[in-house]
């Protein structure tokens, strides 16, 4: 990872995120952090699997991302998976909260990344898939994967 300032740098992505839900829409959130944590997040070791954002008291906060303490830090370590406030605009709020209450939506944590040198997370309006729907999600991107490799292999062989 490059420690450059201006550069925008993905840490993590929520892999499991698009396999489970449909992401509708995605918007960027920042995210308030304690020293400790910004430091293991700069050593990569934030997980995103099984987070999510919810409404509480007028304000969105991101629950169940585990980001490990601090491999340096003494007793003023932060708690892994403590609830974590989500900066957003008031109108931003009201416009994914209203989708999550009517069509029955939930906020996703998609990716964790710095932009110019702040740490920002991008949240995705997500629907869950059935089981079948992931079924054919897979089958999708399997035989994308066997057309590319039928392609490179006739264009090697000419």
């Amino acid at each position: 990872m490059s420690k450059v300032k201006g550069s925008d740098e993905i840490i993590t992505k929520n892999r499991k995120a698009f396999h489970d839900y449909f992401i509708q829409e995605s918007l960027e959130a920042g995210i308030a952090l304690l020293g400790t944590e910004v430091k293991s997040i700069r050593d990569g070791r934030i997980n995103l699997k099984d987070s999510f954002a919810r409404l509480e008291k007028g304000e969105l906060y991101l629950y169940n991302c585990h980001i490990s303490p601090y491999r340096h830090g003494n007793l003023a370590n932060h708690e892994p998976t403590r609830r974590r406030k989500l900066l957003l605009k008031k109108r931003e709020i009201d416009r994914f909260i209203g989708q999550t209450q009517i069509k029955g939506l939930t906020l996703i944590p998609l990716k964790v990344y710095f932009k110019r040198g702040w740490i920002k997370v991008e949240l995705g309006l997500a629907k869950g898939k059935n089981l079948y729907d992931k079924r054919a999600s897979e089958a999708k991107k399997t035989a994308q994967r066997e057309m590319q490799k039928a392609v490179r292999a006739k264009s090697q062989d000419e």
